[in-house]
């Protein structure tokens, strides 16, 4: 049994969150510094392939959902929400479709980032958000900036060639369309240099995860979900490889001194959904406090694998555009039922998960549509114990965390009932 010193060391912030806080500043920083020295801006959704910008010589991104994500984080979330509702925009609305509106349309005031420059082009997809391309929308119209949509076929199986040509035919449409707007030619090495960085940080960000599978786990799903963050702005860069690689050193030294985040861990979770950002800190307490942690969600796992794996798929140092249109579908939402289970049941399985929760998010209607079902399937199928909550990501207003907290503790109780059932009389 860990002493009471460890116990103490597994919940101070590691240097992998110092480092993290830093990154991210510059991150923004950076942006707003070189938007304001003339780049080239474009807004793009989280899946589009970043690392295609690192081909130009002065091209920089935001990214709308990742500021609305900070925003949530820090307590601004519903404050901006208001803001787009009393624009117009219905509260059913995704909330961080309504934190960005609400932020865009009063100039970045109250935002923990002063908001996103700016842009001179917008990139949607309609594979991972079909609101995406709606919410851009919004901005293609009231600016008049140009608005670029990658069309991105749905995954009932495997990816076929004939999909991951149409994929990356739209991304040569992209880079011209780039190259026309900005007056800068596209380079292809760099878009190779920039992947190579993004195949030594997926391989870290894997190593990272893996801690999960210690027992007591290695890191909470809580670290995941934060640590994922620069993934989304930095993506395809050597800082970010070596920022992963520090952050699996570390989490794997702490296993192996006995440092744990939830020392004394009795229930092993796996959460189903985007992270509820405005309940990072208190959900992981509360949890810890039962001796339940989460290890492992979907929403992080997916990340460097493709449609229904969960082992990473790392670049092979071919074609850039044929690689990019291959993970193009690495998320969960564009994934059909088969796919969705076939993943999860690989997690569980490799982790040793005793339970899901699947957070059924008011928000995110594609993430949430295939709950139900996929329930069913881990119980009957796997026999491990599952509850349904309701949250949504962004927006604290919808969120009720004593109901919640009712339905986990009595999860943990049938998972308690299924281990007696199980030990030899």
């Amino acid at each position: 049994m860990p002493n009471e010193d460890k116990l103490k060391a597994g919940h101070k912030k590691t240097e992998a969150g110092k480092r993290l806080s830093k990154m991210m500043i510059n991150d923004y920083m950076r942006l707003h510094q070189k938007a304001g020295e003339g780049a080239f801006v474009v807004w793009i959704a989280i899946v589009v392939p970043a690392e295609l910008f690192s081909g130009f010589e002065n091209v920089v991104y935001g990214v709308p959902e990742s500021h609305a994500a900070m925003s949530a984080g820090k307590g601004v979330g519903p404050l901006q929400c208001e803001k787009a509702e009393r624009l117009g925009y219905s509260m059913d609305l995704c909330s961080y479709a309504r934190i960005d509106l609400g932020t865009a349309f009063d100039g970045g005031k109250d935002s923990p980032t002063f908001g996103l420059p700016k842009p001179h082009l917008l990139i949607s997809d309609n594979n991972n958000c079909s609101l995406l391309v709606k919410w851009f929308d919004v901005y293609h119209r009231t600016w008049d900036v140009p608005h670029f949509i990658l069309d991105i076929p749905f995954c009932y199986e495997q990816q076929t060639a004939r999909d991951l040509n149409y994929i990356s035919s739209q991304y040569r449409d992209l880079i011209r369309t780039i190259e026309t707007l900005s007056g800068q030619k596209f380079n292809i090495d760099r878009v190779r240099e920039a992947l190579e960085h993004t195949k030594g940080a997926l391989t870290n960000w894997k190593r990272f995860l893996k801690t999960a599978a210690s027992r007591p786990a290695g890191l909470t799903v809580f670290d995941s979900f934060v640590q994922m963050a620069p993934f989304l702005t930095s993506r395809g860069t050597k800082a970010l490889a070596e920022h992963y690689r520090l952050l699996a050193d570390e989490t794997e030294e702490n296993v192996a001194k006995g440092i744990f985040p939830v020392p004394n861990e009795k229930y092993r979770l796996l959460w189903d959904n985007i992270a509820p950002w405005h309940q990072l800190n208190k959900m992981s307490s509360r949890l810890a406090a039962l001796n339940a942690n989460l290890i492992a969600a979907s929403y992080t796992y997916c990340m460097g694998s493709l449609e229904g794996e969960f082992d990473l798929y790392p670049y092979d140092g071919g074609d850039p555009l044929t690689y990019l249109a291959r993970i193009q579908n690495f998320s969960i939402c564009p994934h059909g039922l088969e796919l969705r289970y076939q993943a999860m049941q690989r997690a569980i399985e490799t982790l040793g998960i005793d339970g899901v929760i699947f957070a059924s998010n008011r928000s995110c209607k594609v993430y949430s549509l295939m709950q139900m079902d996929m329930l069913k399937r881990v119980t009957e199928r796997l026999g491990i114990p599952s509850v349904m909550i309701d949250v949504d990501h962004a927006d604290i207003r919808k969120y009720s965390e004593e109901s919640v907290f009712t339905r986990i503790e009595a999860l943990l109780e049938v998972i308690d009932a299924k281990r007696g059932a199980q030990t030899p009389r």
